[in-house]
């Protein structure tokens, strides 16, 4: 039988909530979205309100239905990609959270992971689950969790309580409460996750005080995740693909062969490179999981930058430099050349490869001719040389080198950045006609699990084609402008 024409995908993110229909050839037809609500209770702390994001998703999918002129009973499977990171933890009984979720971005829990290194439990956090001690990650969220809030520990040991990442709080909801459940992707990013044995780690329980009782079933990212509860979406739609959205994103650009390498520039940027169906040790990069499907898992080296999109953002919310992200091209290619001005923003901290969550911002070679172009040009740069950072690390890794790099997210739609990408980097950029690859792969997922496409290399085909940014920097400028990012980000780095 020939699976129903559409697909829905909900992308419930840092900052906003989408939902998108999808036709059968991959392509967007319909979009809803909304903003999240940003929660600050203190310095370094970032909350979202799971209530708020539960109503933005069923919302937003209602809408993406309306706008398409479809109803569920049209669409071949659900998709979901998500925050990852973002811990949540609710009563199993009524649903309901028993505290704000903590954002990835949040460094509450930095103290604990140093405490942690000191004690020597690095090398074993690396050996399980191809992470690091920091407070990015999921684990010590959930012991944070269960010790600030009154009698929740106990509760977690009675298996009153259910934790998740967003992917799996949606779930719950969306099944109402039949399903608790997350794919291997997102269970790769909590520490609790052994890469290996592609389960829960006890030993990695038991050094981060996590009852096993909070956590749920680790499923394929495509597959049978249950169904929606009929009156929410005006049928019962089965849920058939689950990824964290970088990984969705790795999906969404067809990077389904080793040595394969896409990069996601919104927040934050993420460099994900297929490593095949070995994961590859680091010393400096994260070791993940790029997915898993029909139970055999395929691995990825990840760099994490905290801060990509966000600090255009800064300059324009913060210090009023621009009055639109779109203006950044412009602005950057307005003025013959960097002036000497560089920009390292280390806002809440540097991620990958260097993993110093108390460096902080600069910026170093103002002179009195310097304006708010070279600041926007030197924000711009900024995310292209961080990126060279992740790709050298990954080198010394032993990992395959990308021959190319596939882009997307909101920064991609800037071609002056995209050019200074590929000379920065000494490698063809690509940027795919459609710029949202995340949603794109949780819609893939789905579509992969209802047999809308048959296999990986029909959906390669389904992709299509895309814009090639080929370097043109003479080879001196390159090592001249990237020995000043060096000099400017050993100032920003803790002595």
């Amino acid at each position: 039988m020939t699976p129903p024409p559409y697909l829905l995908a909900i992308d419930q993110g840092t900052t906003s909530t989408r939902a998108v229909v999808f036709d059968a050839h991959a392509h967007p037809l319909a979009m809803a979205r909304r903003e999240l609500t940003q929660h600050y209770p203190a310095a370094g702390w970032v909350e979202h309100d799971a209530e708020d994001i539960w109503r933005d998703a069923l919302a937003t999918a209602r809408e993406a239905l309306a706008q398409a002129g479809i109803t569920a009973h049209e669409v071949a499977a659900l998709g979901i990609t998500n925050q990852r990171e973002t811990t949540l933890i609710w009563e199993r009984t009524t649903g309901k959270p028993i505290h704000r979720a903590i954002v990835w971005q949040d460094r509450r829990t930095a103290d604990a992971c140093a405490a942690l290194k000191a004690a020597g439990a690095q090398g074993l956090v690396r050996e399980r689950t191809g992470l690091v001690l920091d407070p990015y990650f999921s684990g010590s969220k959930i012991a944070w969790l269960l010790d600030h809030v009154p009698g929740a520990r106990a509760r977690a040991e009675r298996g009153e309580l259910a934790f998740g990442t967003i992917d799996t709080f949606l779930l719950w909801r969306l099944t109402n409460g039949r399903v608790h459940a997350t794919d291997a992707t997102n269970a790769s990013r909590t520490l609790l996750f052994n890469l290996r044995t592609q389960e829960w780690d006890e030993e990695m329980l038991r050094l981060l005080r996590v009852p096993h009782a909070l956590l749920p079933q680790v499923r394929d990212s495509s597959g049978d995740f249950g169904r929606t509860a009929a009156p929410l979406l005006g049928a019962e739609l089965q849920i058939g693909g689950v990824a964290g959205d970088q990984q969705a994103a790795l999906v969404g650009q067809g990077c389904f062969r080793r040595g394969m390498a896409k990069s996601t520039y919104g927040t934050g940027c993420f460099l994900l490179l297929n490593t095949g169906e070995v994961p590859v040790a680091s010393q400096q990069m994260l070791t993940t999981m790029a997915y898993r499907l029909g139970g055999r898992p395929t691995y990825a080296l990840e760099g994490s930058i905290f801060v990509a999109g966000a600090a255009i953002k800064w300059l324009r919310d913060g210090l009023h430099v621009l009055r639109d992200a779109v203006e950044s091209a412009a602005l950057a290619a307005s003025v013959p050349d960097d002036h000497g001005v560089y920009l390292v923003p280390a806002f809440v901290g540097l991620g990958a490869p260097h993993w110093q969550p108390e460096a902080r911002g600069l910026i170093c070679g103002l002179t009195l001719d310097a304006g708010g172009a070279h600041l926007v040009r030197a924000a711009l740069e900024a995310v292209a040389y961080q990126t060279l950072d992740l790709t050298e690390a990954m080198a010394r890794d032993g990992a395959q080198a990308a021959t190319a790099i596939r882009v997307d997210g909101g920064m991609a739609a800037n071609a002056w950045f995209c050019q200074f990408l590929a000379d920065v980097l000494d490698a063809r950029v690509e940027r795919p006609a459609g710029l949202e690859a995340t949603v794109t792969g949780a819609a893939l997922l789905a579509g992969l699990a209802a047999g809308v496409w048959p296999d990986l290399p029909a959906i390669t085909t389904a992709l299509g084609a895309a814009t090639v940014f080929t370097p043109r920097m003479p080879s001196a400028r390159r090592i001249a402008l990237v020995a000043g990012w060096r000099h400017a980000l050993a100032r920003a780095l803790p002595a």
